[in-house]
């Protein structure tokens, strides 16, 4: 056991728990006054609901002993045999109890960021019954195939440094279905739905890209070489994605906005996340770039899809982790990571069919499984909510508060 690795992971878990605060200060600005409390509450509450269920059956299911190579079965069921000790399998140099409560942070945050696609209009209840069913279909079973031993797509060589599959293209596939099946809000096209307080939002921001060091450096599991080469590419990543974006702004409409350079930044940072640990500085900042083009175009995507992804999950998110996956397999050099690959640039196409192979896998398991839950708990429950409590507002209907008194 290693002191130093100790510290950095607890010290990073910390980091990761609170980027899902930061997530509903960045989420509650961008929606109406009348939905804030309600955004917030989708992820605040997450941190407890998630959480139990991670100490229950998430954490056996994602890294516990393999069945099949699909999911770890319910042997560490409320983390019996998870001790203080070193697990031989992960993270040998930490208590194995360090390990789990950093990944936990993971699973917490991973549906949390679906909310932003149906903000403004489902009910609290069944949207948490949909969380927890997600987090056990959708979620564990996809860190086991990456993450945990014996898990298929890394038995095959998929990689993945912190979350571009596992976290950003499940979550962005799942928010893809949830626009699908609840549908646009009311007045969508019609009424304007601007955010209430941007600077909420650039407060969220903030918190979000520093908690972003302990999410992608904290998955080097070490406080080596690695974390300190997945800490300069998660800054470079998520500042040239800020800049690209207020570049396409400015060239496409004749002005920056601060939620432009927010949705950048965020972009920037999610696209860098499964490369962070492989790829060099001038990779960070090019990856960046690319996440900058390719998210702006996606979330400017969904007005001519008439598709009311309405905090821009998918755009940013879904695509930024997709296209993050793929840049793996193109920019990863063992020259920045000797127990990495060599991507497409460095002599190795193998890796980019890979990647391929682990993003239409991942994407399509992720966007089916939540369609099904979607269509089974819209049609049983009612997820939406009643056209009269979507004009009042969740904060009043859902929770009987308000956020501001006049």
């Amino acid at each position: 056991m290693n002191s130093a690795d100790t510290a950095f992971i607890l010290a990073a878990a910390g980091l990761v728990m609170l980027m899902t605060p930061g997530l509903a200060l960045f989420y509650g600005g961008m929606v109406r006054g009348k939905n804030v409390l309600g955004t917030i509450m989708q992820s605040l509450f997450l941190i407890s609901l998630i959480s139990l269920e991670w100490v229950y059956v998430g954490y056996s299911m994602s890294f516990g002993p393999d069945i099949g190579g699909f999911v770890g079965n319910l042997s560490w069921f409320a983390l019996n045999g998870v001790t203080n000790a070193p697990s031989p399998d992960y993270a040998t140099t930490i208590p194995q109890t360090v390990f789990m409560i950093y990944q936990c942070m993971f699973a917490v945050i991973t549906p949390a960021l679906i909310t932003g696609a149906f903000a403004e209009r489902v009910k609290f209840v069944p949207f948490l019954i949909f969380s927890v069913l997600w987090a056990i279909l959708v979620y564990n079973p996809v860190c086991h195939w990456v993450w945990g031993k014996g898990g298929w797509l890394g038995n095959l060589g998929v990689l993945d440094f912190a979350g571009g599959l596992v976290v950003h293209a499940t979550c962005g596939m799942g928010a893809l279905a949830g626009v699908f099946v609840i549908g646009n809000r009311r007045g969508y096209g019609r009424t304007s739905f601007m955010p209430h307080n941007l600077p909420m939002t650039m407060m969220g921001t903030g918190l979000l890209w520093f908690g972003w060091f302990g999410f992608n450096g904290g998955s080097a599991l070490a406080a080596d070489e690695v974390a300190a080469t997945a800490f300069v590419a998660t800054h470079l990543g998520g500042m040239a994605g800020m800049f690209m974006w207020v570049v396409m702004e400015w060239f496409t409409q004749g002005k920056a906005t601060t939620l432009g350079a927010a949705s950048g930044a965020i972009s920037g940072l999610a696209t860098i996340t499964p490369t962070a640990g492989f790829v060099g500085p001038n990779a960070a900042i090019l990856i960046g770039c690319i996440a900058g083009v390719c998210c702006f175009m996606a979330v400017n995507a969904k007005a001519k899809l008439k598709l009311d992804d309405s905090l821009d999950v998918v755009g940013i998110h879904g695509v930024g982790g997709i296209v993050g996956t793929i840049c793996l397999g193109i920019f990863a050099s063992t020259k920045v990571n000797p127990g990495g690959v060599d991507g497409l640039l460095y002599g190795s196409g193998a890796q980019l069919v890979k990647q391929l192979i682990g993003v239409v896998t991942v994407s399509g398991y992720a966007f089916v499984i939540s369609w099904v839950l979607f269509k089974v708990i819209h049609s049983t429950m009612g997820l939406r909510l009643e056209e009269d409590a979507e004009v009042q507002g969740m904060d009043a209907t859902e929770h009987s508060e308000t956020a501001y008194n006049n």
